[in-house]
């Protein structure tokens, strides 16, 4: 499998949350950080697998700095 697509190992404390994760976290719908995405203002991701349906990661600290009005870039 190649790297882009194995699954991300967290690094120590650092906890990779799903697109419904983030979502609640967020108080957004699922399809709302989908649009995001798209549009490329949400906050930062992994994907994990290609194509419109692959699997999407968010590590919760950069979220929880998004949220804070912190904006950083893909996650790589």
């Amino acid at each position: 499998m190649p790297s882009s697509l194995m699954p991300p190992v967290p690094d120590g404390d650092e906890m990779w949350l799903t697109a419904r994760e983030t979502s609640d976290i967020a108080r957004v719908a699922e399809k709302t950080l989908a649009n995001w995405r798209s549009l490329g203002i949400g906050p930062p991701y992994r994907k994990l697998s290609p194509g419109r349906a692959g699997r999407v990661r968010y590590l919760r600290s950069q979220v929880d700095a998004w949220l804070n009005g912190k904006q950083t870039k893909e996650v790589a």
